[in-house]
């Protein structure tokens, strides 16, 4: 498993996204807003705000919040005008790092940004300097308490999954990113709980670290995670399931 499925199965079971659930839901009306801007408020024949909002269900977001959101998008309510910036660098140890954020003062998030960057031992990048390491692919993380193999690999091939990895504690799910919502309702159907569901940014290959480095790495996740106009961030840095653990604690 990559660190950033772990980080992010960890950081669930900690319940950690619990505590920023204000911040948690900032990011998700930003995503509709957006997402219905650019194609529409209907998610039916708007892919991306079709998977915004099953996002914000399944934090739990009320159905007033969402529709607000979506005629923010539209017009039909007035909203702040938004803007998505990609930065992509570097971390510790030489790790490849993508920054999404959604924000109406480009100028101050450069600066932000750049700031983390370089106040946790990383650098900023040019643009497609770290893209082409990366694919989008929909990622599903379940306990193997939760399921069997043969179980899970039933649903991969049903429904159009990609493949299933044994990481330890958990299976992973790979799916390309038109066929997570079957797989993931596949899932949910077979009364199968998830540590983690979601499309995210797969690295084709990794950057393993270890010690101080580790750690360092770890802080410049959290800073960029925590920076209010951040949607997603991507790394292909991996670690000790061990540390990291010691380490979100």
């Amino acid at each position: 498993m990559s660190g950033h499925s772990k980080w992010a199965t960890i950081k669930h079971k900690k319940g950690a996204l619990d505590a920023k659930r204000g911040k948690i839901f900032t990011r998700l009306i930003k995503e509709i807003t957006i997402a219905a801007k650019a194609g529409g408020g209907d998610p039916d024949g708007n892919p991306r705000l079709r998977t915004a909002i099953l996002a914000a269900k399944a934090e739990n977001m009320p159905a007033d919040n969402i529709k607000r959101a979506i005629q923010r998008g539209t017009g039909e309510l007035e909203g702040v005008n938004y803007e998505e910036i990609t930065f992509e660098g570097y971390g510790p140890g030489g790790v490849a790092i993508i920054v999404e954020v959604t924000t109406d003062n480009r100028n101050r998030t450069v600066s932000e940004i750049r700031h983390i960057f370089s106040k946790n031992g990383g650098n900023l990048g040019e643009s497609g300097s770290v893209r082409f390491m990366f694919s989008k692919k929909g990622v599903i993380g379940v306990e193997k308490s939760a399921a069997s193999e043969e179980q899970l690999m039933n649903i991969v091939l049903e429904h159009g999954g990609e493949d299933l990895n044994d990481e330890g504690e958990t299976w992973e799910i790979i799916t390309d990113p038109s066929a997570f919502e079957a797989v993931h309702d596949a899932v949910k159907a077979a009364g199968i709980p998830t540590v983690m569901a979601e499309v995210t940014m797969i690295a084709s290959t990794y950057t393993k670290l270890e010690g101080a480095q580790a750690n360092q790495m770890i802080r410049l996740l959290e800073a960029l995670e925590d920076f209010d106009d951040t949607q997603n961030v991507y790394s292909n840095f991996d670690m000790d399931a061990a540390q990291m653990e010691q380490v979100a604690g």
